[in-house]
């Protein structure tokens, strides 16, 4: 079926921003001009509290420190206190956190209920943090940034009448089709609650890769609580992407013109991790082993396996089985990121005797510098779930793909990466839906030895490169925002 859903949309004009100074860093800024009263703009900056968020909202608040903007990092608790961990001692963000909403006796480990609570309670603290600040000699809020999500933030701003800029961390073609929720509704492709009416293929564009029924940004097969919870929040999201007075992506032109153009008031000015120069150890939730790195250095160029599935992927018992022994089957040295909570049952065990079989072979941590090891000479291929930042890491690096999508809008990353891009391979599960051991051993073989998908990738290394320096295009649109933001 061939469906045009998205439909052009104006932005509001984008109005220059008085400049205001206000000192809430730990860290004040030295040396810096900002015009003839020497104020400083204020920025509030609000990720949707998940690893996939906050990452590259830190970096973006990294980069407009380095150009003159006081940011202030607002987050829940949960959130607020793993960063605390993990960042540096001297930044120059300023953390801020919120209560998360939950009552004595609620399950912090469930994760639709942290975040609808914390997003109940958010609009009183984030009204009385921008009070607080306008009211403390002269200063003022010139913008909230956030990436969308986070509707709360985006109605109390539109309400005090603060400037708002949405930065989507997702790629471009995701916030295409959610920006499409209403005419798929109207068009009976989607119910109300973003279930397809259809078993039917779903085209914005004959141009760029179509989405499945079941594997829509939203789609979540068998967890109707959570594509709902998901849905309502992309819905409402619709209304403030489109009256924001920026939209921007992390992502570059011309890595994907086709769905950017889809939407035309988008500036893409990514990729964030090569623009950023403060290290890939900034917005992580957990630390990072760096000493699988001296392990790296002693392994043969373009010779290891680099295997990581982000912060939310869980895997069953039988299918971390079938993975290990393909890694063990390739014969090849290997990094493996295990996060403790990849299954459902205890890891240490299972890990124990793993490990015992591999030897030196192999190495598996908990969680990993990941822009560094995929930098590292000695990794050739990239075993990933393919979230976008996952994604743009591996472009950047020049990594080839071995594709093993797990929710939303990973399937789509995956179509790009191996039909679009074509810089990796895809795993097919079998009849039961698994990924055997045997089809990680082939497919990774096969992958080692295309020399065509290589050159794709060293390709779009260059490209993405190109696209943040000098008279770059996202570059070029990340400086202009800065002025527009500053004056």
């Amino acid at each position: 079926m061939y469906f045009t859903a998205y439909h052009t949309f104006q932005l509001s004009p984008l109005l220059v921003t008085r400049d205001f100074g206000y000192d809430l860093l730990f860290c004040r800024l030295q040396n810096l001009e900002f015009g003839v009263m020497g104020s400083q703009p204020h920025v509030l900056v609000v990720p949707y509290p998940a690893q996939g968020h906050v990452a590259p909202f830190m970096k973006f608040s990294h980069r407009i420190v380095d150009h003159g903007i006081k940011v202030t990092f607002v987050s829940p608790e949960f959130i607020h206190e793993r960063l605390k961990t993990t960042m540096p001692m001297k930044s120059p963000i300023r953390l801020v956190s919120f209560p998360d909403g939950l009552e004595p006796g609620d399950d912090p480990n469930d994760k639709i209920k942290l975040i609808n609570s914390f997003l109940e309670v958010m609009p009183g603290h984030f009204k009385d943090l921008i009070e607080k600040i306008n009211e403390s000699d002269d200063e003022h809020i010139g913008c909230v940034i956030t990436d969308g999500m986070v509707v709360p933030a985006l109605e109390v701003a539109e309400k005090m009448g603060i400037k708002m800029a949405v930065l989507w961390p997702a790629g471009p073609a995701t916030l295409a089709i959610i920006l499409s929720i209403p005419k798929l509704i109207q068009d009976g492709i989607i119910d109300i609650r973003g279930t397809p009416l259809k078993n039917e293929l779903i085209w914005l564009s004959k141009e760029i890769p179509a989405w499945t029924s079941t594997k829509l940004p939203w789609s979540c097969p068998g967890d109707s609580k959570r594509q709902e919870f998901l849905f309502r929040h992309l819905f409402r999201m619709n209304h403030f992407v489109k009256q924001c007075n920026w939209l921007l992506s992390n992502s570059f032109y011309e890595l994907d013109s086709l769905a950017l153009n889809l939407i035309p008031e988008i500036i893409p000015a990514g990729p964030l991790l090569l623009a950023n120069q403060s290290g890939s150890h900034i917005g992580s939730f957990w630390p990072e082993d760096s000493t699988c790195l001296s392990w790296l250095d002693k392994q043969p160029v373009g010779s290891v396996i680099y295997a990581s599935f982000g912060s939310t992927s869980i895997f069953s018992q039988q299918q971390l089985d079938e993975l290990a022994l393909g890694l063990e089957l390739i014969g090849q040295p290997f990094l493996w990121v295990a996060r403790s909570d990849i299954i459902n049952e205890t890891l240490t065990k299972f890990l124990y005797g793993f490990r015992t079989r591999i030897a030196d072979r192999g190495r598996i941590v908990n969680w990993a510098p990941q822009e560094q090891v995929l930098a590292h000479p000695s990794t050739a291929c990239f075993l990933s779930h393919c979230g976008w930042n996952s994604t743009l890491e591996g472009i950047s690096m020049g990594v080839p793909f071995l594709c093993w999508p797990y929710f939303t809008d990973q399937f789509q990353n995956k179509s790009y990466i191996c039909d679009v891009w074509k810089v990796g391979l895809g795993l097919n599960p079998d009849e039961n839906g698994i990924i055997t051991r045997h089809e990680i051993n082939i497919k990774i073989k096969t992958l080692l030895f295309d020399d065509g998908i290589k050159t794709n990738a060293l390709k779009l290394k260059e490209m993405a490169k190109k696209s943040v320096t000098e008279g770059g295009s996202s570059l070029k649109n990340f400086e202009s925002f800065i002025e527009q933001i500053k004056h």
